[in-house]
């Protein structure tokens, strides 16, 4: 690494500091950066490799100009730039209130807050003015290689309910399976570690934007419940249907008989053929007519590869598909999300 050149952000001290340790053992040139006067990092790394420090508030857009410009300066490039500066307050969540939740005022900064798994979203609430985002920490916090606490998955989509304006980044046990599931829930971003450096990072890295791993999970582990899928009966109304697809906002509503068996899917598609057909005279559209009684489905019990076998084996886009066991709707999955952060 003698030709890298290497910018740090808030290196001075902690986990940046290790960070621009790491990389002067390994002999790479680096920039060290804090808001604050120098510490004596920049002595310390003196003594491991070529060192130059700089002094910039990155909460402005003047402050993150300097930092560039000067390292460009003092390295001649910038081959890697790690971004760890940041800002946090030590106190706990339900302590938290206006006096110790100070907001400085800076239109250049986005807020949020991080939650474990035990804490309700409902706290969210008290900060969202503040707030732009959450950062959910899905495994015990400070616990390396812990697997994803799977409560996280209803606990996304509840989330992104309440507050579909806020942006969601997910931290712990963030694997190739995990995290296609949180490209499917329409997570913004998400923090892996154990997974790749445990293995070479480059191929993991590759691996978090695949479709194609080991699956070990189950549709049922983080699929849309019966509560949270859109489901009426198939004696109700044009104007019923297109009432429930609205209350959802999915754009399909599933469809079960007087037995509560399941009997078809009505997507948007299939009300846009219904009022063509019917001249845009929705007092003739028969609810019978318009139903998809043959839709692709699969059991809770499958895992992900089989799913995603099952609908690459259609010519036509699915953009959601029903769960269904013995006939008896267990719920859904949607794919917007997906189909979204693909393309």
């Amino acid at each position: 690494m003698k030709d890298q050149c290497v910018c740090i952000t808030g290196s001075t001290h902690g986990i940046g500091f290790g960070i621009a340790e790491a990389f002067a053992k390994k002999g790479a040139k680096i920039v060290i950066n804090s808001h604050e006067k120098d510490n004596g990092a920049l002595d310390k790394l003196k003594k491991l490799t070529e060192c130059y420090f700089v002094q910039s508030d990155l909460s402005t857009i003047d402050g993150n100009k300097k930092l560039i410009q000067e390292a460009k300066v003092k390295l001649g490039k910038i081959d890697t730039l790690i971004n760890n500066a940041g800002t946090f307050q030590d106190t706990d969540f339900e302590n938290i209130n206006e006096e110790k939740f100070q907001i400085p005022n800076n239109k250049y900064t986005e807020f949020g807050i991080a939650v474990t798994t035990n804490t309700s979203i409902h706290e969210f609430n008290k900060y969202s003015t503040y707030c732009k985002y959450i950062l959910m920490m899905t495994t015990t916090p400070g616990e390396s290689g812990g697997d994803f606490n799977n409560a996280n998955f209803k606990k996304i989509r509840d989330f992104k309910k309440l507050y579909p304006e806020k942006s969601i980044h997910v931290d712990g046990g963030i694997n190739d399976e995990i995290g296609f599931i949180m490209r499917i829930l329409g997570v913004q971003s998400v923090v892996s570690g154990s997974f790749l450096v445990k293995n070479d990072i480059a191929k993991s890295l590759l691996k978090l934007k695949s479709s194609v791993f080991n699956s070990k999970l189950k549709v049922k582990e983080f699929m849309m419940t019966i509560d949270e899928t859109p489901i009426i009966n198939e004696f109700s109304s044009f104007q019923e249907v297109l009432v429930k697809i609205n209350e959802f906002g999915f754009g399909y509503v599933l469809i079960e008989n007087q037995n509560k068996e399941f009997v078809g899917i009505i997507s948007m598609a299939d009300i846009r053929k219904g009022l063509i057909n019917n001249d845009f005279d929705i007092d003739n559209i028969k609810v019978k007519d318009i139903i998809n009684y043959k839709p692709v489905s699969v059991e809770s019990d499958r895992d992900i590869n089989y799913m995603l076998k099952t609908i690459q084996n259609h010519e036509f886009l699915i953009s959601f598909i029903p769960i269904i066991d013995n006939r008896k709707i267990r719920g859904s999955i949607t794919f917007f999300n997906l189909i979204n952060s693909e393309s």
